[in-house]
C-alpha cells in the first residue's frame, strides 16, 4: 500500500480552549466536557490519586505538508480559510492528578472499534467505556506503576453507541462533486436471514449511491476461492425487512428467499462521501507528540510531565499499529518521533483498512469472515523482502526512517498463526526460512493460547471444543515492564521466542502430527493470505478499482509444531501449560450451530482435558498421559507450577508480584477437574 517515502516540515503549536495557535499543521485546542477524581480519590502507590478526562480534540492540518500527503485523498478534503483540513476527535485520558508523581509515561490504547480494553487487559478489571467502580480498575497495576492511559478516536465508523471513541473527519470531494467508488461488502449468517447489514457486524454502513449502476451484483459461494454465482438483480434489492416488511434501505440488503447459513454472501455496489480514514492515524501521531513535546494545560499537564510514549494495541488496534509503522506516521511534522514504544499484540501478519478510499476499517480476516480485504497483504516482516511470485520489494519498517522508529514487541496467540498469518512475519513468503528479526523488534509467541482468554471454568461457544482458557495476561504486565525498562534504562527485555523453520518447531499444517483424540476433529483448512490485485492505484493512490479483487496464489503460512500431547513447543510457556492437564490449541472447528463445521472457528482455541485416570485413558484410546499417570498428588502438580512460574519470573516473562495469584489459579484449575467438571 502506498508507496510513499516521506519527508516531513515543521509545525505544530497548539491553542487551549480561549487562545489560538499561528503555526502551520497543528491540534488546535482540547474542549474538556469532563472531569472526575477516580474513586474519590483513592491513592495508588506512590502515584497518588488520579482523575478521567474526556472530550474532544481538534485539528487542522496543512494537505501541502509532505507529512500529511501519504493520508489518502488529503489534496480532496474541504479546507478553511487558511487552506487547512480541519477535523476532531474525541479522546479520554485517565492520570495521576499530580503528574509528577507518575512515571512520566503515557500508555496510549489503539481503541478497538471505539472501545477501551487497556484496563480490563493490564489490571484484569472488568470491560468499561467510561470506568468508574473499583472493579473497572481491577488490581489497579497501571495506575500504581503511575501510567497515564489516552484513548483517542481514530475510526469513523463504530456503532452507535454512547461511550465509543470516535473520529470526525471530513468527506473527500472534487470541482465536479462528491467522489464516488466501490465499496464490497461480505457476509455469512449463522441461520436464515432475509436482509443484512451492508456493514461489518453493527458498524455504520456506507449508503448505497447508485442502486442500479452496472458495477452493482450480489454473489454467493460456498468458500474463500469457490466459484461466484451472480443472483439475478430482480431477486434482491437494498433494503431491509422490518416486522415483516420491506423497508427501502441504502445501506442493508434484502433476498426474496433468503440468506442461507454458512455461505457466503457478497455486495459490490457504488457508494460516494468518502471520508479521510487516514486522518486516524495523524490524529494520533498529533495528540501524542503534543503531550510528549508540548504539555497541555488544559489536561494538566505541562510541558515535561510526560517523556515517553508507549503504544499498545490488541487486534485490530495492533493491526492499526502495524499499519501506523507501515506508512511512516510514527515521524511528526516537526522530525520528532511520537511513541517510543509499541506493544503490537494478536495483530498477526496483518494490517487493515485505515488509510485508503471507502476503507472500512472493522473488516479484519478470518477462515470464515471478511474475505479479501487489505489485511494480511504484503508485506508483513519488518525488514525488506522480495516476493518471488510478484517481484515485489518492501518492509513493514522500510518507510519509517531508522531515527523514527519505536521499539516494538509483536506478541501473538496460537490462533494468529492458524487465523491471522503470523508465521509471515518472521518468515520468508515462500516458507522456506526465517526472516530476520530487527535489533529494535522482540516477537512473542503465547503457546497454546487463543486470540483472548476465555473465561474459567471454560464454556463451549461457537467450536466443538471448550474455549481455550489460557490466560497470558500475566505475562504482558512483565513485558509492559520490560519494554519500559528497556525505554529508561537501556535494559534489554527477554529474548524472542517464537517458532522457527530452522529449529523445526514452525511446520506445514498437514505435517503438524496431533495426536489423535476421541471426538476431536482436527482440520488443516487455516486462514490464507492471498496475492490480492485491488487495482492498478491501490499501491500508490489508496484508491480500490477492482472488486471483487482479483486473487492470486496464497502465501506458505505455517503453524508451532506440537509434542505427543497436542501442546506446542516453542513460545513463552505459561505454567499451566508447562505443566499442563489438557492439550490447549489456537483452533477450534465450528459447530454446526454456529458455522461449517470443517471450518476453523474465528479467534476460538481449544481445551481438551487429559483423562484422570488410566482406567478412562485406555477406555477412551487416548494417546496423552492420564493425570494419574503425571502427578502423584495436588501438592505435588502446584510445587511443579511454583517451579515453572519462578523460571519465567528468572527469565523476565512473569512478575514476581503476580505469583500468588498464578499458583492460586492453577489450584482453583487442578480442583475443577478432579470435580470433573470438564467431562
Amino acid at each position: 500500500m502506498l508507496h510513499f517515502r516521506l519527508k516531513l516540515l515543521s509545525i505544530c503549536a497548539i491553542a487551549f480552549l480561549g487562545w489560538s495557535s499561528v503555526s502551520e499543521g497543528r491540534v488546535v485546542r482540547f474542549e474538556v466536557a469532563s472531569r472526575q477524581e477516580i474513586l474519590n480519590g483513592r491513592a495508588f502507590g506512590l502515584a497518588g490519586g488520579f482523575e478521567k478526562i474526556s472530550g474532544k480534540v481538534y485539528f487542522a492540518i496543512d494537505p501541502a505538508n509532505p507529512a500529511n500527503q501519504v493520508i489518502t485523498d488529503v489534496g480532496l478534503a474541504p479546507r478553511n480559510g487558511r487552506g487547512e483540513v480541519e477535523f476532531a476527535a474525541d479522546f479520554f485520558l485517565i492520570k495521576p492528578k499530580e503528574p509528577a508523581r507518575g512515571n512520566a509515561a503515557l500508555l496510549y490504547e489503539v481503541s478497538n472499534r471505539g472501545g477501551k480494553r487497556l484496563l480490563s487487559f493490564f489490571n484484569l478489571a472488568t470491560g468499561s467505556l467510561n470506568p468508574e467502580t473499583e472493579a473497572d480498575f481491577g488490581d489497579g497495576f497501571l495506575l500504581r506503576e503511575g501510567y497515564s492511559l489516552l484513548w483517542v478516536g481514530w475510526q469513523f465508523d463504530p456503532p452507535r453507541r454512547d461511550g465509543l471513541m470516535r473520529l470526525h473527519p471530513p468527506s473527500a470531494a472534487s470541482s465536479q462533486g462528491p467522489i464516488r467508488g466501490l465499496v464490497r461488502s461480505d457476509f455469512v449468517t449463522a441461520s436464515e436471514a432475509f436482509s443484512h447489514s451492508l456493514a461489518d457486524r453493527e458498524h455504520i454502513p456506507y449508503p448505497v449511491a447508485e442502486p442500479n449502476a452496472p458495477e452493482t451484483q450480489l454473489t454467493v459461494r460456498d468458500s474463500v476461492e469457490a466459484p461466484r454465482q451472480v443472483i439475478p438483480r430482480a431477486q434482491w434489492q437494498f433494503a431491509r425487512l422490518e416486522k415483516g416488511v420491506v423497508v427501502p434501505d441504502p445501506g442493508h440488503v434484502y433476498l426474496q428467499s433468503g440468506f442461507q447459513p454458512g455461505r457466503i454472501y457478497e455486495v459490490v455496489y457504488v457508494s460516494q462521501n468518502s471520508p479521510l480514514v487516514g486522518l486516524g492515524p495523524a490524529a494520533v501521531r498529533d495528540v501524542i507528540s503534543v503531550l510528549k513535546y508540548d504539555g497541555a494545560e488544559p489536561l494538566g499537564l505541562s510541558r515535561g510531565a510526560i517523556s515517553r510514549a508507549i503504544g499498545f494495541g490488541i487486534s485490530q488496534s495492533g493491526r492499526f499499529l502495524r499499519t501506523f509503522l507501515y506508512y511512516g506516521f510514527n515521524r511528526d511534522e516537526q522530525q520528532r518521533k511520537a511513541f517510543d514504544g509499541m506493544l503490537v499484540h494478536v495483530a498477526g501478519g496483518g494490517r487493515g483498512s485505515f488509510n485508503h478510499r471507502f476503507a472500512q476499517p472493522s473488516r479484519d480476516a478470518h477462515p470464515f469472515m471478511n474475505f479479501l480485504y487489505p489485511t494480511d497483504i504484503f508485506p508483513f516482516a519488518d525488514l525488506d523482502e522480495t516476493d518471488p511470485d510478484t517481484g515485489l520489494t518492501d518492509g513493514l519498517l522500510s518507510h519509517q526512517g531508522a531515527a523514527f522508529l519505536p521499539k516494538i514487541f509483536y506478541s501473538n496467540s496460537s490462533y494468529e498463526y492458524w487465523g491471522r498469518a503470523a508465521s509471515l512475519i518472521h518468515t520468508s513468503t515462500d516458507g522456506k526460512r526465517d526472516a530476520p528479526v530487527p535489533a529494535n523488534s522482540r516477537i512473542y509467541l503465547f503457546a497454546g493460547s487463543q486470540h483472548g482468554p476465555a473465561g474459567f471454568p471454560p464454556t463451549r461457544s461457537i467450536g466443538q471444543q471448550l474455549s481455550n482458557p489460557m490466560d497470558f495476561r500475566w505475562s504482558m504486565r512483565a513485558l509492559l515492564v520490560a519494554m519500559n525498562n528497556w525505554l529508561t534504562a537501556g535494559i534489554e527485555p527477554p529474548p524472542s521466542r517464537y517458532p522457527r523453520i530452522g529449529d523445526g518447531t514452525l511446520v506445514l499444517p498437514e505435517r503438524l502430527g496431533f495426536p489423535e483424540i476421541r471426538d476431536v476433529n482436527f482440520s488443516t483448512n487455516l486462514h490464507k493470505a492471498y496475492r490480492v490485485d485491488y487495482g492498478p492505484e491501490f499501491r500508490t493512490k489508496g484508491i480500490v478499482t477492482i472488486e471483487p479483487p482479483k486473487v492470486g496464489a496464497a502465501f506458505t503460512m505455517m503453524v508451532p509444531s506440537v509434542d505427543q500431547d497436542g501442546n506446542e513447543i516453542a513460545g513463552i510457556k505459561m505454567p499451566e501449560l508447562a505443566v499442563p492437564l489438557a492439550t490447549y490449541t489456537g483452533w477450534n472447528v465450528f459447530n454446526a450451530k454456529s458455522g461449517p463445521t470443517n471450518e476453523l472457528s474465528s479467534m476460538v482455541g481449544s481445551y481438551i482435558p487429559f483423562p484422570r485416570t488410566r482406567a478412562a485413558r485406555a477406555a477412551g484410546k487416548d494417546p496423552r498421559r492420564s493425570f494419574e499417570e503425571r502427578y502423584a498428588s495436588r501438592e505435588a502438580y502446584l510445587g511443579l507450577i511454583a517451579s515453572a512460574t519462578m523460571e519465567l519470573i528468572d527469565q523476565g516473562y512473569l512478575l514476581r508480584q503476580d505469583m500468588p495469584e498464578i499458583v492460586k489459579h492453577a489450584a482453583r484449575h487442578w480442583d475443577f477437574q478432579m470435580r470433573g467438571a470438564a467431562d
